[in-house]
């Protein structure tokens, strides 16, 4: 029989997580003030979605290599804790560098290096919960992560505010250039990115592989073990060639047609993915199924069925996201303060409002976190995503019909529920799912259904803006709501373990 993982108190748990707080600070100055940092060094607002896909390409190539790296890592500071160190040291980096960009293409290159340095980091602390605790702390854990990810947005989001109006440094700069504000909100974020992360380095000791074998885990419904094949290397080679006729014709047909530039990165993608799986046929075909990128691609086809339909719920609740942090500062200055130009007063007084509204989601995530596993516990998890989903769709969809930004603060409150939900019970209900041996490279293949929904909207939002919103970006916004709506209905066909067995 084997061993029960011990329940572990709850600093215990506030240690694992409180890296999280750093990461976050990281990831919330990015999600709130890089459009201002590009649109204040030239870019249009059509440029925005372009120069935002460097954040979720990094993602998709980053989170499934560290999670396979970080599952068969083993040393003097453990499993996952070498890359939440390598992460910090390479985020603290580009959080000092992007706000002294000198030119657009060196701000887009510090945003590839930021989001790359943040995927380091984040993937092996989603792993982390899952190999720690058993599974009926995982709600609790992940929904302590969420709670240091509002707490550190509300503070990291809220900087340049603070330091213009209780500080008063400047906020506001010559054209091309960034306010004082911004770039010393960078460099403390750089310092709580770095600190928080060696806190949990430094405090959590990590089972060993062996103890981790030792320990019950569910094993129904798991998939990818070695020496499982998804497909063999005939039907490799039949898929990629599907998938590389489909993205040539629609790379063809956005040439042909004079479609948006953007949307040649969909067409790329899916030539690559196509690439990918004959390379993989070539290798298991010779017996070489030990690689990394076999790995991936296998345990991709082999993924549990709960992963296959959580992954529809990732989709649409991330598409509505990226909608948000692309277009809220245009959408908020256009809409409220009645300006669209960078260098004005009025926008930087909005822009710093944003800051504000993200700081306030992040707060009111940072208070749904604490009864998101009440929550569960009373409706299920399911019932539960349903309903802060729906919170979230009526506050993005209410910032159409508000005419005081001031009380835009209420359309947060929705926002807030459904971050603090998107962040803790999908990731709860996965872990569950997946064998612990596959924990890392699996919660790195979950994040194709964060990015890829991502690139999507980068791609394609830009021309809903310019052909069907009329270049209004606050009507982006309301399409976010709408597509929460959907990804609550979504949840309820997954089958949720704990939802079983109530």
């Amino acid at each position: 029989m084997r061993k029960q993982k011990p329940t572990l108190g709850f600093w215990q748990i506030w240690n694992m997580c409180f890296g999280f707080l750093g990461i976050q600070f990281g990831f919330a100055l990015q999600n709130a003030n890089v459009s201002r940092i590009f649109q204040s060094l030239g870019a249009s607002i059509d440029d925005l979605p372009i120069l935002w896909l460097a954040a979720p390409v990094t993602g998709l190539i980053v989170q499934p290599i560290i999670g396979y790296l970080s599952d068969r890592t083993w040393g003097r500071l453990g499993r996952r804790r070498p890359y939440f160190l390598i992460g910090a040291l390479l985020a603290t980096a580009a959080l000092v560098v992007m706000p002294n960009s000198p030119y657009l293409w060196v701000a887009a290159g510090m945003l590839w290096i930021l989001d790359a340095s943040i995927n380091v980091s984040m993937e092996p602390f989603r792993a982390l919960v899952g190999d720690m605790l058993p599974d009926r702390q995982r709600c609790r854990g992940y929904s302590m992560q969420s709670w240091f990810i509002g707490v550190g947005a509300v503070v990291a989001s809220a900087l340049p505010w603070i330091l213009t109006n209780v500080f008063d440094v400047a906020n506001v700069a010559e054209p091309g250039q960034l306010p004082q504000s911004v770039k010393l909100a960078f460099y403390l974020g750089a310092a709580a990115f770095l600190g928080a992360v060696l806190w949990t380095i430094l405090s959590t000791r990590e089972y060993s592989p062996v103890e981790l074998a030792e320990f019950e885990e569910r094993v129904d419904d798991q998939a990818g073990d070695a020496g499982r094949h998804a497909q063999t290397p005939g039907w490799y080679r039949r898929s990629a060639a599907v998938w590389i006729v489909v993205g040539a014709a629609f790379a063809a047909a956005v040439a042909l047609f004079g479609w948006d530039k953007q949307l040649y990165v969909l067409g790329c993608g899916l030539v690559v993915f196509g690439l990918l799986q004959i390379v993989v046929a070539s290798r298991q075909q010779r017996g070489d199924t030990g690689g990394m990128l076999h790995n991936v691609i296998n345990d991709l086809y082999l993924m549990p069925q709960v992963m296959r339909q959580l992954a529809v719920v990732q989709f649409l609740s991330w598409f509505a996201l990226f909608a948000m942090w692309i277009y809220t500062t245009a959408a908020v200055t256009e809409h409220h303060y009645g300006t669209t130009d960078a260098a004005s007063a009025a926008y930087n007084e909005g822009a710093n409002w944003v800051g504000i509204l993200f700081a306030a989601y992040n707060g009111f995530a940072a208070l749904a976190a604490l009864f998101i596993p009440k929550l569960a516990e009373a409706l299920g998890r399911r019932k539960a995503h349903l309903a802060c989903l729906w919170f979230g769709a009526l506050g993005l969809v209410s910032i159409r019909f508000i005419d005081d930004p001031r009380l835009l603060l209420l359309s947060m409150i929705g926002v807030g529920i459904a971050w603090a939900s998107i962040l803790s019970l999908p990731y709860a209900m996965l872990s569950q799912a997946v064998p612990v041996k596959k924990m890392g490279i699996y919660m790195g293949i979950f994040n194709f259904f964060i990015v890829i929904p991502q690139i999507l909207a980068a791609s394609v939002l830009g021309i809903l803006v310019r052909a069907l919103f009329g270049g209004h970006s606050i009507n982006a916004l309301a399409l976010g709501g709408l597509l929460l709506v959907l990804a609550g209905l979504a949840t309820l066909r997954v089958d949720d373990h704990e939802d079983r067995d109530r």
